[in-house]
């Protein structure tokens, strides 16, 4: 199978009609076929975004970048905060 990313949104649409397959009593199998994925990576899908909603997955990808963006100013600010104690060590 060709590998691409796909966004959560386009998860969430391709697991729609999964789901009615798999209510449908289509086996696992099938219903990867029809989405054209595999079945670790259908089962990682469902386990990440079973039954949520598309404008849930766009604010949980924002939320994401948010945090990250607040991990790098943590980090850059731990790091000015080491410099300046050990330059107030040294007595310059």
């Amino acid at each position: 199978m060709k590998r691409t990313r796909h966004t959560a949104e386009q998860i969430i649409r391709k697991l729609k009609p999964a789901e009615q397959l798999i209510a449908q009593s289509e086996t696992v199998a099938d219903v990867c076929r029809v989405i054209e994925v595999t079945q670790p990576t259908y089962h990682r899908w469902l386990q990440q975004y079973g039954g949520m909603q598309a404008e849930e997955a766009r604010r949980l990808t924002q939320l994401q970048k948010e945090n990250a963006l607040l991990k790098k100013l943590l980090a850059k600010a731990e790091l000015e905060k080491v410099m300046l104690k050990d330059l107030a060590e040294r007595n310059f």
